[in-house]
């Protein structure tokens, strides 16, 4: 198998090989220059242009800091909700022409000038997060201490819009939920002329509060964390708009609307508001206006189980018509005031760019595991992603910037109207053999990869390798998706990873039919997915099967073991929700309900009380510096399975969050639980 036992620590070394490759992309809107960030040679991210067919390095962070990177506590957990695990220029926010852009390096606050590359570091009174510039370029906002500041980029003032008026009050940050379940990652938006600022109040005092402790430093104390587990209280979230005549509270029926899940200011209208009941069945989109703070709903949608938070919108078009998206038949259409500009069977994935000729988006059509970037008019829907396989976009004039990842290629290909941005990332030891299969009544798409010195005739241990939950694909038709299945394989598995109901792209049907039931669909599809494969591969020794998976995946490996011992004969569990009432109210209510209201419902979907029923090896690994799903799930767990006298195995990672990005730990996960398997399917 020559050298790729290295596999592991070179995917640990790379972040899954994506130090190198561009990122971020904004187009200026001539579309004459696109901005993007890139790793050269080392860990920290940098702002470079492209223009003329030329790459330019506009800012070296190595250049501006002299000390190693320090973050705040609020800027690590703002990367661990976002997932970020790069380092130097991990995000940074322009203004409408793109002439200016701001970010920050150890929390110090830098503006530059996109013509020039001039840099300009402003001073702040604490570490800053989430910097902004409005669209005219003269101010830049910010937040440090959980209060708002905006500066005048002219004058140098520093003013502060907002500020806290109690201990667990926050201004322009997104709170826990927001961040983690309805990807809004931001609390503050500038009106068109900059003039006004929309900003989000969070106060934080109702939501109970959770202690992750470091048990392998008794000496440093617990961190607390407002946790707002299901059935619990969440933050309480206003809004109010800052502008010359002072502060202007905005009104809605936040008893009925709790959730605030974006906001929307821009020149085609009035400021937007969408607002969610806490069950997820009811949305509204409000106009606010900025004078007085009163709303009009201009948009009022339900549905019997939930209605998805698409990215890009709502959102007015430059005429002032709403864009929104909403399942429709047995589609995720695209609406532009109130006419479907998509057909049926068309899965809108986001909305990429309005303007007043079309709307730019990605989506699914017949297949799945491909995505796509459209351009979409009243009369017409035309596909501007031409390869096979992965793409997302971003434009500006009439240059579209490409970002394509495919079976044909490693990584992620960046085009500016077909010219390619390099990628320095890392290319991997191994190269997958996939194949992609449609298996089972229910068609359920999944990959299939042998060892690469396979002999046809020899039967292989069988590892299934999914993560298989909602809001998230492992079967896609891009070769990076498989890199680590194909290494497990090599170790002498056949590896199968399945999508089963649940999974986005395929239509809200599909999507809801895991409605209060995550043990029997999910787990059914594994199931069912195994056997269809097997009685075509009779390579596949179903005497002798795995499963191993992450969060999601991880509760899917337990609750294999634990409820179908008759298929499964091993699982790896890696940080896996095993009671949902210790998870999060937006993500687990959507699906299971309010555990006061559906408690059945939330018995039988949780582990703890299959504990008894253990019967085959099992293996629990979980962060304890986890704070998304803590390890209370674990500990829960394993406590269950001994009271039952159930052996079993529990890897606690000291110091390890949900994304396990230290270098060791990824690397070493993955031999240990190649050691496990063997042992337990040997």
């Amino acid at each position: 198998m020559g050298n790729e036992i290295s596999f592991p620590r070179q995917q640990a070394r790379t972040q899954r090989f994506t130090l190198g490759a561009p990122r971020t992309v904004v187009v200026s809107p001539d579309g004459g220059r696109v901005y993007f960030l890139r790793t050269a040679g080392g860990r920290a991210n940098g702002l470079w242009v492209f223009a003329d067919g030329v790459e330019t390095l506009l800012v070296d962070p190595d250049r501006l800091l002299t000390d190693p990177e320090d973050l705040s506590p609020e800027e690590r957990a703002r990367r661990e909700r976002s997932r970020e695990q790069g380092a130097g220029i991990v995000g940074y926010a322009t203004d409408g022409d793109v002439t200016r852009a701001a970010f920050t390096l150890s929390g110090r606050l830098f503006v530059v000038g996109l013509a020039t590359g001039d840099v300009r570091e402003l001073p702040t009174p604490g570490p800053v997060i989430d910097p902004r510039l409005d669209p005219t370029g003269r101010r830049v906002g910010y937040v440090t201490g959980g209060a708002l500041h905006v500066v005048d980029l002219d004058t140098g003032e520093d003013r502060v819009v907002a500020e806290p008026d109690a201990p667990d009050v926050t201004w322009g940050l997104a709170e826990f939920i927001a961040a983690e379940e309805m990807s809004r990652f931001r609390g503050y938006w500038f009106s068109p002329d900059g003039g006004r600022v929309l900003a989000a109040r969070v106060d934080n005092s109702p939501v109970d509060r959770w202690y992750i402790a470091d048990p392998a430093n008794p000496a440093t104390p617990a961190t607390e964390i407002a946790y707002p587990a299901a059935g619990t209280p969440n933050a309480d979230v206003t809004v109010a708009i800052f502008g010359p005549a002072g502060r202007v509270d905005v009104d809605w029926d936040r008893a009925a609307f709790p959730y605030l899940t974006t906001a929307h200011w821009s020149a085609g209208g009035r400021p937007l508001l969408s607002v969610q009941s806490r069950d997820q069945r009811h949305v509204r989109v409000l106009a606010v206006d900025p004078d007085t703070g009163t709303t009009e709903v201009v948009a009022d949608d339900t549905d019997p189980h939930w209605l998805e938070i698409v990215p890009g919108t709502p959102a007015w078009t430059p005429d002032g018509r709403l864009v929104r998206v909403l399942p429709q038949g047995d589609a995720n259409r695209l609406l532009v005031g109130d006419r479907a500009w998509t057909p049926d069977g068309f899965q809108v994935r986001a909305v990429l760019e309005v303007t007043a000729e079309d709307v730019l988006v990605s989506a699914s059509t017949d297949d799945p595991t491909r995505i796509h970037v459209f351009r979409v008019t009243a009369d017409a829907v035309e596909r501007l992603s031409a390869e096979d396989g992965v793409h997302g976009a971003a434009r500006g004039g009439d240059t579209l910037v490409l970002s394509s990842a495919g079976m044909d290629h490693f990584g992620t290909r960046t085009t500016v109207s077909g010219v390619e941005i390099a990628s320095m990332a890392e290319e991997p030891v191994l190269t997958p053999e996939v194949r992609l299969l449609t298996v089972g009544e229910r068609n359920l798409r999944a990959a299939l990869l042998f060892p690469r010195d396979h002999v046809p005739g020899t039967k292989l241990p069988v590892l299934l390798d999914p993560y298989g939950g909602p809001h998230a694909q492992r079967v896609l038709a891009a070769r990076n998706a498989y890199l680590a299945s194909q290494w497990l394989a090599d170790q002498g598995f056949a590896v199968l990873v399945v999508d089963g109901r649940g999974t986005p792209g395929r239509g809200p049907v599909w999507e809801r039919e895991i409605a209060s039931d995550f043990a029997g669909a999910t787990l059914d599809d594994q199931v069912d997915a195994l056997h269809a494969v097997a009685a075509t591969e009779p390579d596949l020794d179903t005497t002798r099967v795995g499963i191993r998976g992450w969060s999601y995946g991880g509760y899917l490996a337990a609750l294999a073991v634990l409820r179908r011992p008759d298929v499964f004969h091993a699982g790896i569990a890696g940080a896996p929700v095993t009671d949902w009432r210790l998870y999060d109210t937006h993500y687990t209510e959507r699906y299971l309900g309010h555990p006061a209201e559906n408690p059945e419902v939330y018995d039988t979907n949780s582990l703890i009380a299959d504990a008894p029923n253990l019967t085959r090896p099992l293996m629990i690994v979980h962060g304890l510096a986890d704070d998304n799903v803590v390890a209370a799930h674990m500990l829960r767990l394993s406590s269950a399975l001994l009271a039952a006298g159930r052996p079993h195995t529990v890897l606690p990672l000291s110091g390890v969050t949900h994304m396990t990005p230290q270098e060791e730990v990824a690397e070493n996960l993955l031999l240990v639980q190649v050691d496990f398997l063997k042992k337990a399917l040997a």
